[in-house]
C-alpha cells in the first residue's frame, strides 16, 4: 500500500473573536498521494486559503489532524520542524525581496538554514535552468516581469527541495496568456522534481488542466462537496482544453460552484 503524502483527518477550522465565532471548514477528509498534482476549487469565502494554510503549518486547526508523510505537522501546540521541511509554499505574490537579487532570493532559504555560500550559488543556478531564468541571476526582482517573479518564486519554494509543494493562486495577477505559459511550466517543474502538488485556484481551467484531481468546497463553511478526477495523459498541451472531453469536466464543477446546496 502506497504512504499517502499528504492527509487531512476530520480538519476543522473555527476563527474567535471577541463577539464571535465563524465556522470556516468542517469535516475535511482528504488523503494526497505521492507525486500527484491535486486542484482545489470553491466559491470566494469557501475556505480554500484557509485550507492551504492549515497544509503548510501557518495555522492550526481547530480540531483534527495534518499529517505529512504519515507525521503529524503538529505536536502539541509546536509545529513539527522536520514535517514542516517536506514543505514548500507559493503565494499569488511573488514576495521577493527587492535589495536581493535572483540568485540570492533563490537561495535564502538555504542561506538561513546555515549552508555555505558556494552549494547555495550552485543550487540557486540549477534552479533558475529549471525554471526558465538562466541568464537573469544577477537580476532585481523590478527589472523581471510578473511571470518570471513568480518563476523565482516557485525556484525558491524548491530550494531546500520540499517533496511537497503548497501553491496558493500562484498565478491569478497574471495575464491569460502568460498564465497558460506558467501552466505548461509548473507541469514540467512538477515532473521534472516529482513533488506532490496542491494547488488553489479561482480558475476552474486551470484546476482540471493541472491536476489528477479536483477538490471542490461547498460555501462557508467549507467542506469537500466533491473530488473529481482528471484522466488525461501527461504532459498536457494548452490546445487540450478545446476538447469536448475537457470541456465535459469543466462544466459540471462550473454547474456544481453555481449551486448552493443549502440555498
Amino acid at each position: 500500500m502506497t504512504t499517502a503524502k499528504l492527509e487531512l483527518v476530520n480538519v476543522e477550522k473555527t476563527y474567535q473573536s471577541k463577539t464571535s465565532s465563524t465556522l470556516a471548514l468542517t469535516g475535511i477528509d482528504l488523503t494526497v498521494r505521492p507525486q500527484e498534482f491535486v486542484s482545489i476549487i470553491g466559491q470566494s469565502g469557501c475556505g480554500k486559503t484557509t485550507l492551504l494554510r492549515i497544509l503548510s503549518g501557518l495555522i492550526k486547526p481547530t480540531n483534527g489532524e495534518v499529517k505529512a508523510e504519515g507525521r503529524s505537522l503538529w505536536q502539541g501546540e509546536s509545529l513539527d520542524k522536520e514535517t514542516v521541511s517536506k514543505l514548500g509554499l507559493v503565494f499569488q505574490e511573488a514576495n521577493l525581496f527587492p535589495w536581493y537579487n535572483v540568485e540570492d532570493n533563490i537561495a535564502l532559504p538555504l542561506k538561513l538554514r546555515g549552508i555555505d555560500s558556494q552549494t547555495r550559488r550552485q543550487r540557486a543556478h540549477a534552479l533558475c535552468e529549471l525554471v526558465g531564468l538562466t541568464g537573469f541571476e544577477k537580476s532585481y526582482p523590478r527589472e523581471l516581469s510578473g511571470g518570471m517573479r513568480q518563476r523565482a518564486a516557485i525556484a525558491r519554494a524548491l530550494s531546500y527541495r520540499p517533496s511537497i509543494l503548497l501553491m496558493d493562486e500562484p498565478f491569478g495577477a497574471l495575464d491569460a496568456l502568460t498564465r497558460d505559459k506558467m501552466n505548461l511550466e509548473l507541469q514540467s517543474i512538477a515532473e521534472a522534481t516529482e513533488a506532490t502538488v496542491v494547488l488553489v485556484t479561482h480558475s476552474i481551467n486551470e484546476a482540471v488542466f493541472l491536476a489528477d484531481r479536483v477538490v471542490l468546497l461547498s460555501p462557508r463553511p467549507g467542506r469537500i462537496r466533491s473530488v473529481t478526477d482528471v484522466p488525461f495523459a501527461r504532459p498536457r498541451q494548452v490546445d487540450l482544453q478545446t476538447l469536448p472531453e475537457f470541456q465535459d469536466i469543466a462544466r459540471e464543477l462550473r454547474h456544481q460552484l453555481d449551486e448552493n446546496p443549502d440555498g
